[in-house]
């Protein structure tokens, strides 16, 4: 049985369709090839960040047990999208420059991150999708032509579904780097190989400008 969350309600592709000067193009694309990949400008209704895989399954364990929760989740190519509010793409890379994770203070328990031998805390480079970008995502139903790697995690459900914005990208960022790759529940997360997206905003949180 199919995973309802993985579909995109008729209200939730309103809203995707929305983030276009041409709504009723992006609908018309949709009706010819229903099970294809589609491209969607950024910065008005979402912007997007993407992470890999690894990391981005670290941040949602984060969201979904101790935060806010999360609004769509995509996967496209490697990397996992997480839907934001617009103007995300902006502020997000300006306050990870701010904190400069290497000079942050240490934990109580003596370490640099809060785990075993005192690595020094890292953010793996975060690609961020706002104003004049654009996204592929994976279509609003699975179908033929649509690669196994896109599809949605959270797929949108309504017309104005909640999204997260800096601040709680940030402490996921955060927490996901502190404690490392412990789930839930103790266990380890499996190395995922991603490539790198291009033509996005990317921020190296560990190299000082």
């Amino acid at each position: 049985m199919s995973d309802p969350a993985a579909y995109v309600t008729p209200a939730g592709a309103e809203w995707l369709a929305s983030s276009s000067a041409f709504p009723r193009s992006v609908h018309a694309l949709w009706a010819v090839r229903p099970g294809a990949p589609s491209t969607l400008p950024c910065g008005t209704a979402f912007d997007v960040v993407s992470v890999g895989t690894l990391f981005g399954r670290r941040m949602l364990d984060r969201l979904w047990t101790a935060g806010p929760g999360t609004g769509p989740v995509a996967l496209h190519a490697g990397r996992m999208l997480l839907f934001a509010e617009p103007g995300t793409a902006q502020r997000l890379p300006a306050l990870l420059r701010w904190r400069e994770w290497r000079g942050s203070p240490a934990p109580a328990d003596g370490t640099a991150d809060g785990t075993a031998g005192g690595a020094a805390e890292t953010i793996p480079p975060l690609l961020c999708y706002g104003l004049g970008d654009a996204v592929t995502i994976p279509p609003p139903v699975p179908g033929e032509g649509c690669p196994p790697t896109t599809r949605w995690l959270v797929a949108p459900d309504v017309r104005k579904p909640w999204l997260p914005g800096t601040e709680a990208l940030l402490w996921a960022c955060v927490r996901a780097v502190r404690e490392g790759g412990r789930g839930p529940a103790g266990g380890r997360d499996q190395p995922i190989s991603a490539p790198s997206d291009q033509g996005a905003k990317v921020y190296h949180v560990n190299r000082r400008r």
